[in-house]
């Protein structure tokens, strides 16, 4: 009878414990244990499905709260949110010394040139000059030419002042013509003083400095044609002796050889940190050593065909004629020291027409535009978007999807 009575008492609790409802089981304790593939199967001690029989592993009933990534949260697309657990970091307040590295190439300085040009037709009898680059001096003669017009222009006055001296202005106005069309003091005189008329009137050089052909004179940058030299080794000129000018055709340039520039090519993104009166350090690697300083005298308005960035002229003096045009430089312009905050360059994102960082909030990341400023080697400025007090991922190219345009949100 005892016996019974015991079995009566045993049987309903052992009738409960062998199925305790997940809600009851979620009540009791924080970990259950369920099957991988029957999820329905919720234990509190460790077992065997009663399905399938594969071995119960271990889950946290609060896994979901603990980590506070919801359903909504990880649904987000990957254009405008992102779940990672990239390192984080935040924008530092700072003064940063900022340089712009660029490289270009030496060029003859354009003010210098002084073009050389025929004040009258005729035919080149002799020429003094034999080759480009050839170096001349002020009053230097440089060529003879033949021309019709000056022969009769140096009769007409001689016809005045044997036929009517007396007629003084027009005596004066036959010499003023023939001092216009390039005949010199002493030639009007000694031609009075011969009454022969020139038939081969001598040319001589108003400049000093380096002659230059017209084709050589039009160089701008690396040319990429060679010109044809001769036996001796020297470039030819396009003038010879015996060729027919005409009257205000420009025969030579002459370039002062002491006065050059440099062209530097600046990027696009460093073009904000750009003023002129910069120092620069220019640097020949052709020459071991050489390094000079100048600083920024001129920023083309314009962009060059092909070109995406700006060039700068930096002017340079070539006393001693060791550069040469042509060669290649590179250039370091201090462009100051500036204040804000930076970040690194692998933590900002450029899509072109905007630059975003991810920036950290709660369990994901979203796509946030910032506006920028100078850049550096390894830094950026960020100039509005985030506060210092912001977290955003250290390397924001891992985040970027590919193959969708990045939702960007304004933090303001």
């Amino acid at each position: 009878m005892i016996l019974l009575f015991i079995n009566l008492l045993i049987l309903p609790a052992c009738q409960q414990k062998q199925k305790i409802p997940a809600a009851s089981i979620n009540n009791v304790a924080d970990v259950i244990y369920t099957c991988p593939m029957h999820p329905q199967i919720m234990e509190n001690h460790p077992g065997s499905c009663p399905i399938c029989g594969m071995t119960l592993v271990q889950k946290s009933a609060h896994n979901g709260k603990a980590a506070g990534i919801s359903l909504k949260t990880v649904l987000q697309p990957v254009n405008s949110s992102v779940i990672t657990s990239i390192k984080t970091i935040t924008p530092e307040n700072k003064l940063v010394i900022t340089k712009i590295q660029a490289g270009g190439y030496l060029d003859f300085d354009t003010r210098t040139f002084n073009n050389i040009a025929s004040r009258f037709s005729g035919r080149i009898e002799k020429l003094y000059i034999k080759y480009a680059f050839q170096e001349i001096h002020k009053g230097q003669r440089i060529f003879d030419i033949y021309s019709p017009d000056m022969v009769t222009a140096q009769q007409d006055l001689l016809f005045l002042v044997k036929n009517s001296p007396q007629e003084i202005d027009l005596v004066n106005a036959a010499k003023q013509k023939l001092a216009l069309l390039g005949m010199t003091n002493a030639q009007i005189t000694q031609l009075l003083k011969t009454k022969r008329s020139f038939y081969s009137i001598p040319v001589y050089s108003q400049y000093e400095g380096h002659v230059h052909d017209v084709a050589h004179s039009q160089m701008s940058g690396i040319s990429e044609t060679k010109s044809i030299t001769n036996y001796t080794g020297n470039t030819p000129l396009a003038i010879t002796e015996g060729m027919y000018v005409k009257q205000g055709q420009t025969l030579f340039n002459v370039v002062d050889p002491h006065k050059l520039w440099a062209i530097i090519k600046i990027d696009r993104n460093d073009v904000i940190a750009l003023k002129l009166g910069q120092s620069v350090q220019i640097s020949v690697p052709e020459i071991k050593g050489k390094t000079i300083n100048g600083i920024v005298n001129f920023v083309e308005p314009t962009l060059q065909d092909g070109d995406k960035g700006v060039s700068i002229r930096v002017y340079i003096n070539n006393m001693t004629h060791n550069l040469k045009v042509n060669s290649q430089v590179k250039a370091i312009i201090n462009t100051g020291i500036s204040n804000g905050l930076w970040l690194p360059k692998t933590a900002v994102t450029n899509l072109g027409r905007k630059q975003i960082v991810w920036l950290k909030k709660g369990a994901r990341y979203i796509a946030l535009e910032v506006s920028t400023g100078i850049v550096t080697d390894k830094e950026i400025q960020i100039k509005n978007g985030i506060t210092s007090t912001d977290s955003v991922a250290s390397t924001a190219a891992y985040l970027t999807d590919s193959e969708s345009y990045i939702k960007t949100q304004r933090n303001d």
